[in-house]
């Protein structure tokens, strides 16, 4: 069997990078804060790979599903999922915060907060309309789609591309050999970017440390305590369970993945991670269609994480702010909140614009009320973005098994491996090129 070293795997570079991150911002706080730019050149370059990657991924994906109908059905049945799973969300991040009451006894005058800071989320969550988010999703050009690496439009030109290369399938396999050989392509340069992954964890965990500090978590720690036990409870309550009634252990689904969800963890974004899940969902057994269809609308239409955000955040201003809401009032915000938890990006601060949004059609409960989030949103997002890319892997395989396009052989196998004790053959998956 072959010993890999432990200190060339990747996930144990990234893991000491945020420990030397962390160490140097606490210690040398002025160096630590000079280093954000190396988190946000590694974000960056893997940002830049994200439209191209999911646009070849999902052409083939489509083309190998040939039918129409079970594209429509994947769609729905996808759509149906991250529907159910953000409700359950929602619903616990209101009991967490009715038996925690992270806000309470703070009695803060809403009247006397400094909402100036909040201008750059209130103009952002003014175009977060369901008709506006709707017509965002259509580019302006067909190269505009990759303009801004945002995911649904890359979508939706990718569905157009793989259904017309689905009705021209003789003349359409030379364009499919070029994309599936950009796509390998793809795949080569995102393996050399993930070397700089470390660099891009120490950069992060520097910066936040030297930036924030232990102290700026102050009287607002119950908040963070509480989403970070909503997060912990949705995954072994609701994940974990659905996880063992389709035939998989959740933990080993976690250790697979455990090199990005420590870039998730440094970078508190689920951005960085997407190429490389689209890759190692598919050495996972599940069909090609079904992770490049499944993935990237999770990316937009599945954050859990951000869905136990918005009720724990807005009960915690309801109640630092002493403001009493009635049964129909939470039920209205709950609603809201169905909408608003939808198309925020994966990002460090979507949060915070997301409750924006919801508090700006909610007249019961202050907006200038975020103002007491936005020093601690940062210790909260990596709770919601590691919840959020933990869901939308774990829909990806049960969305694959209802299609019947799971190969569970090659699940136990890989997912075997990357147990303790297993070969670990999932080491670097999402470096190879992936299977047809």
């Amino acid at each position: 069997m072959k010993v890999v070293r432990p200190l060339r795997l990747l996930y144990v570079q990234v893991l000491l990078g945020m420990v030397l991150g962390i160490a140097l911002g606490h210690f040398w706080p002025q160096a630590g804060a000079q280093l954000k730019p190396f988190s946000d050149g590694f974000v960056g370059l893997v940002r830049m790979m994200i439209a191209p990657i999911v646009f070849c991924t999902i052409v083939l994906g489509i083309t190998s599903l040939a039918s129409g109908k079970a594209i429509g059905r994947t769609i729905f049945q996808a759509l149906g999922l991250f529907y159910a799973l953000t409700a359950v969300a929602l619903a616990l991040g209101l009991v967490t915060a009715f038996v925690l009451r992270p806000g309470a006894d703070m009695h803060i005058d809403a009247r006397h907060l400094d909402a100036s800071i909040l201008v750059q989320y209130v103009k952002h969550a003014h175009a977060r309309g369901l008709v506006a988010f709707a017509l965002s999703v259509i580019p302006e050009t067909m190269l505009g789609a990759f303009d801004k690496g945002e995911v649904l439009p890359v979508l939706l030109l990718s569905l157009l591309f793989g259904f017309a290369l689905n009705a021209w399938p003789n003349a359409g396999k030379s364009v499919l050999a070029l994309i599936d050989g950009i796509a390998q392509t793809l795949f080569s340069i995102l393996a050399m970017i993930m070397r700089l992954a470390p660099l891009g964890a120490f950069g992060a965990m520097a910066f936040t440390v030297a930036r924030f500090g232990i102290r700026s978590v102050g009287s607002l720690g119950m908040l963070m305590v509480s989403l970070y036990a909503a997060c912990a409870l949705f995954v072994a309550l609701v994940l974990a369970p659905l996880a063992r009634l389709h035939g998989f252990a959740l933990w080993r689904l976690l250790r697979y993945m455990r090199e990005e969800l420590l870039i998730v963890l440094a970078t508190s974004s689920t951005e960085p991670v997407l190429p490389r899940l689209l890759a190692k969902l598919e050495a996972l057994g599940c069909d090609r269609g079904v992770v490049g269809l499944v993935l990237p609308a999770g990316y937009s239409f599945n954050l859990d994480g951000t869905a136990i955000y918005l009720t724990l955040a807005s009960m915690f201003i309801a109640q630092a702010c002493d403001v009493p809401l009635s049964a129909s009032q939470i039920a209205m915000m709950l609603a809201v909140m169905l909408l608003t938890s939808k198309g925020a990006a994966g990002v460090s601060g979507s949060g915070l614009v997301a409750l924006v949004a919801t508090l700006t059609v909610i007249p019961d409960l202050p907006v200038a009320g975020v103002a007491l989030l936005v020093g601690i949103d940062r210790f909260m997002s990596e709770a919601r973005a590691l919840t959020s890319v933990i869901s939308n892997a774990c829909a990806v395989i049960f969305v694959s098994m209802w299609e019947g396009a799971c190969d569970r052989t090659r699940l136990e196998q890989m997912l075997g491996a990357a147990a303790p004790g297993g070969a670990d053959g999932a080491e670097d998956v999402a470096t190879k090129k992936p299977a047809r």
